[in-house]
């Protein structure tokens, strides 16, 4: 099947003001999806044959079994059957079929009335999946058919002409499309780059100031939301939120750091041991978080509106709570440079 064939003659007819970009971009869904829904063959049939125009592909679908266009076995999320979105078609652009169709009203026939019609074409059999390159390449084929008998009744010189040009117009708005979603990922491709370049970089800065100050009880982990920094066993004083001064010293060198970092954004948790109420730890662990948040704002390491800050309590356990040092790993702040 020609995907230019299909794009040429669906763009052409069903691509409305309104509609021109989101059918474009259902175009390039239903050419990658191996087998349609019935809500999604629904929306795009009935909006095809300027039936019913809606965004909803299950108010297409319902539209659609009101008038028995469907077999009321059809759910959304099903994948359609070939006889079934024959049934469709044959309903929505209103064909005339066959002897046995108008008895039986059955999609098989419905089926066979568009197999005689030859707008379904290849080794296709009536409960076989439909792709959506099959779907648009039927419906391509149809309007193909209303197009010439269109260009019968006004004069099928001028009508070819300007068909021609229409459809080279929408040809080259989807190629201008193309190229620019082209260029549109290379500059994400290229700030990824430098997000990554970016994120080693401050990663060694990091792991540089634990070393050159030799600091201890602090961590450095690559997570996918962005860099971490972890101080465990932090210092303060006991059941409350206030630093201790060694623990001001790290966070002074963390800041140094994080102001050199344009609009950095924090999310700044705070972790608790096994100890106390379960309501005392998330108060203590959520004061601990900002605490240290409210020091980083006032050492100029990022901006109040950039911090968001949590307490998890003990609920998310790093290490053994029944032995003094996985207590201590447990109580923890963890400081997460947020990428964009």
């Amino acid at each position: 099947m020609k995907v230019k064939l299909c794009l040429t003659f669906v763009l052409l007819y069903i691509c409305t003001d309104v509609f021109a970009q989101s059918t474009a971009i259902e175009i390039e869904t239903l050419l990658a999806t191996d087998a349609v829904t019935y809500a999604q063959a629904s929306r795009f049939v009935l909006e095809a044959s300027n039936t019913l125009v809606t965004f909803d592909q299950n108010e297409a679908l319902r539209y659609a079994l009101e008038r028995n266009w469907l077999p009321a076995r059809a759910s959304s999320n099903q994948t359609a059957r070939l006889d079934d979105i024959s049934l469709l078609i044959l309903n929505s652009f209103g064909i005339k079929s066959g002897l046995f169709y108008l008895i039986t009203k059955n999609s098989h026939y419905a089926y066979r009335e568009l197999e005689y019609r030859k707008y379904i074409q290849g080794r296709t059999y009536p409960s076989m999946d439909v792709s959506g390159e099959l779907l648009l390449y039927i419906i391509s084929r149809l309007l193909a058919d209303r197009e010439r008998e269109e260009m019968s009744r006004h004069g099928e010189a001028l009508a070819a002409q300007n068909a021609a040009r229409e459809a080279a117009r929408r040809e080259q708005e989807l190629a201008d499309a193309r190229e620019a979603a082209r260029r549109e990922q290379e500059l994400a491709d290229a700030a990824a780059r430098d997000a990554a370049s970016r994120r080693d970089e401050v990663a060694a800065e990091l792991a540089a100031m634990i070393e050159e100050n030799e600091m201890t009880n602090i961590s450095i982990e690559t997570r996918p939301e962005g860099i971490t920094i972890i101080l465990f066993d932090i210092g303060f004083t006991p059941d409350s939120t206030q630093l201790l001064e060694s623990e001001r010293v790290k966070l002074r060198a963390i800041a140094n750091i994080l102001r050199n970092i344009p609009n950095v954004r924090l999310l700044i948790s705070g972790h608790t041991a096994l100890a106390g109420t379960a309501e005392g730890r998330r108060r203590i662990s959520q004061g601990r978080a900002q605490i240290v948040a409210d020091y980083l704002v006032s050492l100029g390491a990022c901006r109040a509106n950039n911090v968001v800050t949590v307490g998890y309590g003990s609920d998310r356990p790093i290490a053994d709570n029944t032995t003094a040092e996985g207590m201590a790993a447990n109580r923890r702040v963890e400081i997460v440079i947020l990428e964009d």
